[in-house]
């Protein structure tokens, strides 16, 4: 995979919190930067739970049933009540 050199301005202090991490984690501050913004990647790509729903396939229910009637009658079925 091909690496761009990228430069980027951001305030000082945040570099030198930013640089110790990296070092405590023994990672370059390249590798933190390219990591997080691959998870903003991922991120944008995932699809969300709400668009996810709304593609399911509606299911055809009878509106003659009664669900809770039904419900009971197996479980008296089951367990005998």
């Amino acid at each position: 995979m091909m690496k761009t050199r990228v430069n980027l301005t951001i305030e000082h202090e945040v570099l030198i919190k930013a640089k110790k991490y990296a070092s405590q984690i023994e990672e370059s501050l390249s590798e933190l930067v390219e990591d997080y913004l691959k998870k903003l990647a991922n991120k944008a790509d995932s699809e969300s739970l709400i668009d996810y729903i709304d593609k399911l396939e509606v299911p055809e229910i009878d509106a003659e049933i009664d669900f809770k009637k039904a419900y009971y009658e197996n479980k008296s079925e089951k367990y005998g009540f």
